[in-house]
């Protein structure tokens, strides 16, 4: 197999720096030097290469050395063939070097990360040892750099977390020509992306909550000759803890393969002190232009003061970012087949406002990076909206988060899209369901029919996307009332769009935080489901032994409840019903003549199968469906969990019975 040139230069530095790092000259002059002492016994004579190989060969160094220099079979592919190399989705285990563990590509550069464990975590100081096999609530680590995400294996929490993990995140630089290139130590100083660390508490009931976010620089592992630090990570909390300790990490970094030549800290603390410097004064710009924009807003009409425009919104962190940075362009690849798909897998992700210490009917302000709602699986109306608008752009269409409020005054987000025939279509993020909106004109004449809204808001104050933002400067807020028609500055009063660039495009400044990509699910449909029926079937069991029922199952029936859970999420991701009168069919047939069916649908955004019980029962047809009694009672249950990215679940359950009818 013949190398090209570069290659060969890449794979020579690599052998260079494998041999450095086992300090082969070192053992190479113990070995000479042993061997002309031993030449210079009785028995004297004069040495020659063969000798000299032989006494490294009868020490195990060229063994050694042949050993730990490992490539893969998949990793020769790619130099022999030069094909594009993979994305990094490696995972490293905590007690295994990584060059022995997973395939590592030897033309590309490599941090490992490792995670040797927490302390600190003061408000589980009181938490006792779980006993073994107990349920207790966890701690998980998640980790995003570039276009690359890990999680950790969930620990219990305590003071001191035995969060034990290692990770392997692969640099290199983005720019076209530049993947197969090794990144050099210049080059990764020019690396800016953070590690962002989100750490999630999972209680016992499944329940998750956000402890911190964290934005690791990592490049001060390239002014170390070893290309090796230890550090300990002080983990803020969210919201309003922003400032108070969370616990400490303390981190391992790591360079695969090391650097020949480290930079000097006086170079890396520039390069991060002009960063710095960049990103303020592109953001105290742009405070000073919102500022005048603003000022020009309410000239036009001193009751602007009163509408929902909401220009900048504070992250998990306390920090004050401009809306638009919330939403970029997000492709799912193939996770997400269409827009109306993509409307859904948001409406699974729990709905939360951000929790508050104290009462008040003040509202937490909080707007999640989307890896921290996406960690968390459940956020507000906000971080709902905005992943919706950035799934819909990435799907091409023109949309648009919308600030304002629903029924009673109650502010709220929603997502807005404009065809290119100018209709007009909101989409509720909460729930995927979707309006046409038709203004209604003031000024015909009183007769004269008029669209009745069909959506629940109310006002509107603003629009916005990743480039846009556009107040409301028409005479009413009022939804109803309200022409979306974005280009007419009597209607909309808009920011720049180089201004909004500057401080809102991707790369535009260090503080904004990078887009993840969306995971695949790891869940198998097929398995939850069946787990939660077989649980399912467990709990009514014992609920009708508690009241003296025998429980005597029908599994056809339960079979045949299938159909109509598979077409009620058809009908949520696509508005379209259909397979209801196959159903009907089947029901008919396997009910006999003189006999009774109940069926009772209900749907879940979890697992928990005692709180998917309990909550069933408190619908009065579902506990008359359970508690049946008669002649001939056969009992059924279904269930049918749809999985999709992120773990998101859609949990589908139909209780139902059949039985006697007694006239």
């Amino acid at each position: 197999m013949s190398l090209p040139p570069e290659k060969a230069s890449e794979l020579k530095q690599i052998i260079h720096n494998h041999l450095l790092k086992m300090d082969i000259h070192g053992k190479i002059r113990e070995v000479l030097a042993e061997t002309i002492r031993g030449s210079q016994g009785p028995t004297h004579r004069t040495l020659s290469e063969t000798d000299f190989l032989h006494a490294l060969q009868s020490r195990g160094i060229i063994d050694d050395v042949m050993k730990d220099l490992h490539f893969t079979q998949e990793a020769s592919t790619n130099i022999g063939t030069q094909s594009p190399p993979k994305p990094a989705t490696h995972y490293v285990d905590k007690d295994v070097v990584p060059l022995k563990k997973t395939n590592i590509d030897p033309t590309r550069r490599y941090l490992y990360l490792q995670v040797l464990g927490g302390k600190a975590f003061l408000e589980h100081l009181q938490e006792p040892e779980p006993l073994p096999g107990q349920v207790c609530s966890t701690f998980t680590l998640y980790l995003h750099f570039r276009n690359q995400r890990f999680r950790s294996k969930p620990v219990p929490c305590a003071c001191e977390p035995d969060l034990k993990e290692g990770f392997l995140l692969e640099i290199h630089k983005d720019g076209i020509g530049e993947g197969s290139k090794m990144a050099d130590a210049t080059m990764m100083l020019s690396i800016c992306d953070p590690v962002h660390l989100v750490l999630i508490k999972t209680d016992t009931s499944s329940d998750t909550t956000l402890i911190s976010s964290y934005f690791l620089d990592w490049r001060t592992v390239l002014n170390l000759p070893t290309g090796k630090t230890c550090i300990a990570v002080e983990l803020m909390g969210v919201g309003s803890e922003c400032k108070v300790p969370a616990g400490v990490l303390t981190i391992n970094l790591e360079l695969y393969p090391p650097l020949t030549e480290s930079l000097r800290s006086d170079i890396i603390t520039t390069q991060q002190s002009l960063e710095r410097q960049r990103t303020a004064e592109k953001e105290r710009l742009f405070l000073v232009y919102a500022k005048q924009w603003w000022r020009e807003f309410l000239e036009i009409r001193p009751s602007h003061q009163s509408k929902m425009v909401k220009i900048f919104a504070q992250d998990e962190n306390g920090v004050n970012r401009p809306v638009c940075s919330y939403v970029r362009v997000l492709r799912a690849g193939r996770l997400l087949e269409s827009p109306r798909q993509a409307a859904r897998f948001v409406s699974l992700l729990a709905h939360e406002r951000a929790p508050v210490v104290g009462g008040g009917a003040g509202k937490q302000e909080q707007w999640c990076t989307l890896m921290a709602f996406l960690c968390r699986g459940k956020g507000d109306c906000e971080d709902h909206a905005t992943l919706l608008c950035s799934l819909l752009l990435g799907f091409g269409l023109d949309a648009y988060v919308c600030v304002g409020t629903k029924a009673k005054g109650v502010p709220h987000t929603w997502v807005l899209t404009r065809g290119t025939d100018g209709s007009i279509t909101f989409w509720e993020s909460l729930t995927a369901h979707r309006y046409l909106h038709q203004a209604i004109d003031p000024d015909a004449p009183p007769l004269a029919p008029q669209p009745k809204p069909s959506s629940p808001y109310r006002t509107v104050g603003c629009v916005f996307n990743h480039q846009t933002f556009l107040a409301n400067c028409q005479h009413s807020d009022a939804v109803e009332l309200c022409i979306f028609d974005f280009q007419n500055q009597s209607r909309w009063k808009a920011m720049s769009e180089e201004a909004l660039k500057s401080v809102c495009a991707p790369g535009s400044t260090t503080s904004l935080p990078p887009l993840p990509p969306l995971c695949a699910p790891s869940l198998d449909a097929a398995a939850v489901s069946n787990q939660l029926e077989l649980e399912m079937r467990y709990l009514i069991s014992e609920h009708r032994k508690d009241l003296d029922l025998a429980t005597v199952w029908d599994d056809h029936l339960s079979y045949l409840l299938s159909s109509a859970l598979a077409a009620y999420e058809l009908e949520r991701c696509t508005g379209v019903s259909c397979g209801n009168e196959e159903f009907q069919d089947a029901v008919r047939r396997a009910v006999p003549d003189g006999h009774t069916f109940k069926g009772f649908p209900i749907h879940f955004l979890h697992r928990n199968a005692r709180r998917v019980f309990a909550t069933s029962l408190r619908s009065p047809f579902c506990e008359e469906i359970v508690c049946c009694r008669g002649d001939h009672v056969r009992l059924a249950v279904r269930v049918r969990v749809f999985v999709y990215p992120e773990n998101a679940c859609g949990v589908w359950l139909m209780f139902a019975c059949k039985y006697r009818s007694v006239l």
